[in-house]
């Protein structure tokens, strides 16, 4: 649980590189943190306007 804390704590940080190697791995965690959050994201918005226009359907049915 602590490694998860101080994972969510260096997230924002701004962390200084020196290498190539070091920058590029740094921006891929970053890159997949972004799609992590999209995939868990979208299908939930997808869920919820769906959701909206079955709502709305079966009002006018009625």
């Amino acid at each position: 649980m602590e490694s998860l804390a101080h994972f969510f704590q260096s997230v924002g940080t701004v962390k200084e590189v020196y290498t190539q190697v070091d920058f590029y791995t740094y921006i891929k965690s970053v890159e997949y943190m972004i799609c992590v959050a999209f995939f868990i994201g979208f299908p939930m918005l997808y869920r919820h306007l769906h959701r909206k226009r079955e709502r709305r359907e079966d009002t006018q049915e009625s």
